[in-house]
């Protein structure tokens, strides 16, 4: 058994690595290292969350062959990844920057946490003996009064 998942994750891990086929290589290393880095940043607009690096769909493909012609240019990091955001728009980085048409992306976790966190401790704080309940409180004096009076009329009622 324990073959058969090892042959699995071997597999689908080497079914990972090939999706940069050897055609799309650079002979210089420097630069194909850098392309690898800069297209595990890049996500793939067909597959959504899988960087161009991983992904096989054509498009991918396209992508890095794109990457590896503005590297081979002499852009640098920065104007790679700017080309793309050109193209595709934010949603091609893994990590958008943080600006006024990304806050919601940026802070929705937080928001969200936030809110949870606080329906946790709303519930907890509901379900905690006690809770709720006013504690005891001392009559007034028309109260007391009304309370005397409605016992001496049970008594005087009592045969």
């Amino acid at each position: 058994m324990r073959r058969l998942i090892l042959a699995l994750v071997l597999s689908l891990a080497a079914g990972l690595a090939w999706a940069v086929e050897p055609d799309e290589m650079l002979a210089d290393p420097v630069l194909e290292e850098r392309a690898r880095v800069l297209s595990r940043q890049l996500r793939c607009v067909v597959c959504l969350n899988q960087d161009i690096d991983s992904s096989n769909a054509g498009v991918a493909r396209t992508m890095r062959l794109l990457l590896r012609e503005r590297l081979v240019e002499g852009d640098s990091d920065a104007e790679v990844l700017a080309f793309f955001v050109e193209r595709y728009g934010d949603f091609v980085l893994f990590r958008p920057p943080l600006k006024g048409s990304t806050y919601v992306l940026w802070l929705a976790p937080f928001t969200i946490f936030g809110a949870g966190a606080t329906a946790v401790a709303l519930t907890l704080r509901r379900r905690r003996p006690g809770a709720g309940q006013a504690g005891p409180t001392a009559l007034s004096p028309e109260e007391e009064r009304e309370l005397m009076q409605f016992a001496t009329t049970e008594e005087a009622d009592r045969p």
